[in-house]
């Protein structure tokens, strides 16, 4: 089974608990993370990733390290050059802050995830219609937990209100669990994940799909995304060509097995002919050598003939009969 942390915060370089939080989540048992980049208002003119690559400290060998970036929604008509922004990022995200924009994320926004941060008192109800579309799209709803763990008791009280209401209104389904740490503390591992997510509504079978089988989903389709042609078709490397040597090589060696299957196919050929002797003709032949070697000849059917005995001379048996 492989786990899912798909936010965990990336503030600089410099930071000294961003390592310790990457060698955490390793040791809690996740398999794959992402670094999240937060921008804010209008899009900048450098779109480039903003997380370097290779990271600036030894991420754990076991832990598949991504890049995303987390776009905060303002302004509906803010999102032009949003396309060029993903292209740069292995996840995209975006932070609806208001009910508008909410349904334009859901409806329009070429994203992965939608990640709401339900730690503050929302003005707007979660509605069916509105997140169905989103989840037609492909698009999963993320939940971040830390918040709710560090922050005082008004925010995790938003949290346990608001993520009930959207678990109800998205009736269980594209459900991702996030944990949006900057630092160790506020992690948690995935098992404590799903029975956190007990307590919101969130049943423990699709508590646990949503820290393996849909955070993979978005992995998956952000892969294809920024890989294929349209989303529809893939490019697959196949492989290099065989030099012009090797195909020699090769020929000559396909001449060989054909060389070496039509000896056998003869040597096969020529057993065929040399077929034992039936018990039957074994017998005839050994009966015709026995009766030519006492002079006596057996015709096929059983019956025998006389010798012939030359002019003027008797045999024993003739000289027997006339004593008597």
């Amino acid at each position: 089974m492989t786990f899912y942390d798909l936010n965990v915060q990336w503030s600089s370089a410099k930071d000294q608990e961003l390592p310790r939080t990457v060698s955490f989540l390793a040791e809690l048992g996740y398999n794959t993370i992402a670094l999240n980049h937060t921008i804010s208002g209008k899009l900048p003119n450098d779109l480039t990733c903003a997380i370097p690559s290779p990271l600036p400290f030894t991420a754990p060998s076991n832990l598949n390290t991504l890049r995303r970036c987390t776009l905060t929604l303002t302004d509906s008509a803010s999102n032009h050059r949003i396309n060029a922004l993903a292209a740069n990022y292995d996840i995209l995200a975006v932070r609806p802050i208001d009910e508008k924009t909410l349904q334009h994320a859901c409806g329009t926004v070429d994203c992965d995830l939608i990640s709401l941060d339900l730690a503050q008192r929302l003005g707007y109800h979660f509605k069916f219609k509105t997140l169905s579309e989103a989840i037609k799209r492909g698009i999963r709803f993320e939940i971040c937990y830390s918040q709710g763990l560090l922050s005082e008791s008004a925010a995790r009280r938003n949290l346990i209100s608001n993520a009930t209401q959207l678990i109800r209104a998205a009736r269980g389904r594209g459900i991702v669990i996030s944990s949006e740490a900057r630092r160790a503390a506020g992690c948690r591992g995935p098992w404590d994940v799903v029975n956190l997510a007990a307590i919101w509504g969130l049943s423990q079978e699709r508590g646990y799909e949503a820290v393996t089988r849909e955070a993979r989903s978005v992995v998956v389709n952000a892969s294809i995304k920024r890989t294929s042609f349209r989303g529809i078709v893939d490019i697959v490397y196949g492989g290099e060509k065989p030099a012009p040597a090797e195909k020699q090589e090769k020929g000559k060696q396909g001449v060989q097995d054909q060389n070496l299957k039509k000896r056998k196919a003869e040597m096969l050929g020529e057993a065929d002919q040399e077929k034992p002797l039936s018990k039957r003709e074994q017998k005839r032949r050994a009966k015709q050598t026995r009766v030519g070697a006492l002079g006596t000849g057996d015709t096929t059917d059983g019956t025998t003939t006389k010798d012939s005995t030359p002019a003027g001379e008797t045999t024993d048996s003739a000289v027997g009969s006339a004593k008597s």
